[in-house]
Formats: structure tokens, C-alpha cells, sequence
């Protein structure tokens, strides 16, 4: 019997400590500079109609639209403003069933004439040739007013997010600088790697290649044989920049290799 893998059960989620959902969530969310945004169509009532989104993030991670009223969202969002953002997971070259994602569902509106400034602000700083015509009459600003969230991390690794526990939440601090980590780990220290997987991931290990790293840790695909499997590394302690990163990964691999105290 084959079926959909749901939220692993309790005694199946790793010890090793990682971020909420929540926090992975608004991470994925901060990565991203466009979705894709489901409207209700007005040419043909309760049928979603989705469309490219560029798209800013508030303080809460709620979504800043720049549209213009001749745009067919724009005219679903006037008649019905319930709408779906998905975000996916950018720069992923693997399977796409295997990248993270966010849903995130919710009411859009005008954007109140005080919040505008900030949004302006908020919007070209990710945004830069929107300049272009950011001030133009007939376009304006939208906010996606969050009321449901469902994060996708992954094979078997999915589930709601509580509205308010992703407003609460913030993007990971390595979340911008993740990508050089995890390049310059995969290129210059391979046999490391193999060492982490060995030493702190209990497991045998041919091969290893980290594909991400967060400030709890970090994921190594490892290969032993015939066999790839993932498995989750925590740090020995919270992890916030680059440097604090390059410091706590050579301490380990001292420490591996019998080097530390």
C-alpha cells in the first residue's frame, strides 16, 4: 500500500535540536523574492488563478505586493481578497519534491496610507528595479494578511504552522550567508565533512556533503556503500555568523580528531 508521508510520529523526530517549522518557514519566506500568488479569478467565479509574484516581507513576514490595477490578480484581489503566496525553496537544483516551500494563505489589502513608506523602502531594497515605477499612479501596494501557514521542509517533513507562531518567529541568522557555508565546506573540506558524519552522526561514511546549516546545526547527505541517507549534526552551541560558524566547525573537527579538550 503506497499513501502520503505525513508529520513524522514522536519517536521518529531526530533528538538533535533544529529550528521550528515556524522559524524555517520565515526563513524560507526571507530567502525568497518571488512566489507564486493564487487568486480567485473574476472571470470565472471560485476558480484559483495563480500568477508570478514578486514580492517584500514586514517585520511579521507578511508579504508586500507591488501590483498594478490593470493586473489580472489586482481585479480577482478587488472582488475577493483571499489569496495563497508560494514560496519555494530558491537556487535548488535537485528534485523539486525535495526542496522546502511555504504556503501561505490569507486576506490581501490596500496597504494603509501610513505603512507606505516603510513598504516603499522594504520593497526596493529587495527590489531595486521596481524604482522604475514604484510611484506610478496606477500601481500601489498590497499587504497578504497571514492566516494560515503549511511549511513543506522536504520528504516527510511537512505540516500547519500556527499564524501567530510564524509572526513570532524570525528568519535564521545564518540564513544569508548559509550558501557560502555550505559551498565553501563542500569544496575545501570534504574529508571533514566525512569526519563530522563519522564522529558526531554515529554513522559510516564514504562520502559526506553538507546541503544546509542553520544556527542549531547543519545536514550532511552522507554515502556509505550503496546507501545515501541524511543526517542532522547539532552544534555544540548557537551559532550566529560566518566567523562564529568557522570557529565552532574547527573546534569540532579538533575534537573529533582527538585534538580538543
Amino acid at each position: 500500500m503506497s499513501g502520503h508521508v505525513g508529520p513524522p510520529r514522536a519517536s521518529e523526530v531526530s533528538p538533535v535540536p533544529e529550528p521550528t517549522f515556524a522559524e524555517r518557514a520565515r526563513t524560507l519566506v526571507h530567502l525568497g523574492r518571488n512566489g507564486t500568488l493564487a487568486t480567485l479569478s473574476r472571470r470565472h467565479p471560485g476558480h484559483p488563478f495563480a500568477s508570478i509574484m514578486p514580492y517584500a516581507v514586514d517585520e511579521r513576514g507578511r508579504p508586500l505586493l507591488l501590483i498594478s490595477t490593470m493586473a489580472m490578480h489586482t481585479q480577482n484581489l478587488q472582488s475577493d481578497g483571499r489569496a495563497s503566496l508560494l514560496v519555494a525553496q530558491p537556487d535548488w537544483a535537485g528534485d523539486p519534491l525535495a526542496a522546502g516551500r511555504v504556503t501561505l494563505m490569507g486576506d490581501a489589502r490596500p496597504l494603509p496610507a501610513e505603512d507606505r513608506a516603510a513598504a516603499r523602502t522594504a520593497y526596493l531594497a529587495r527590489h531595486e528595479n521596481a524604482r522604475y515605477w514604484v510611484d506610478f499612479d496606477d500601481f500601489g501596494f498590497w499587504r497578504l494578511d497571514v492566516t494560515d501557514v503549511y511549511f513543506v521542509g522536504g520528504f516527510a517533513a511537512m505540516d500547519w504552522v500556527d499564524a501567530a507562531a510564524y509572526a513570532r518567529a524570525q528568519p535564521d541568522p545564518l540564513a544569508d550567508v548559509a550558501g557560502g557555508i555550505v559551498t565553501h565546506m563542500n569544496q575545501d573540506h570534504a574529508d571533514a565533512l566525512v569526519t563530522y558524519a563519522r564522529a558526531f552522526g554515529g554513522v559510516e561514511a564514504d562520502e559526506a556533503v553538507m546541503t544546509s546549516v542553520d544556527r542549531l546545526g547543519f545536514r550532511l547527505r552522507v554515502t556509505h556503500g550503496d546507501r545515501r541517507h541524511g543526517v542532522r549534526i547539532a552544534f555544540p552551541r548557537e551559532v550566529t555568523t560566518a566567523a562564529d560558524s568557522r570557529t565552532v566547525l574547527i573546534e569540532m573537527l579538533q575534537k573529533a580528531r582527538g585534538q580538543g579538550t
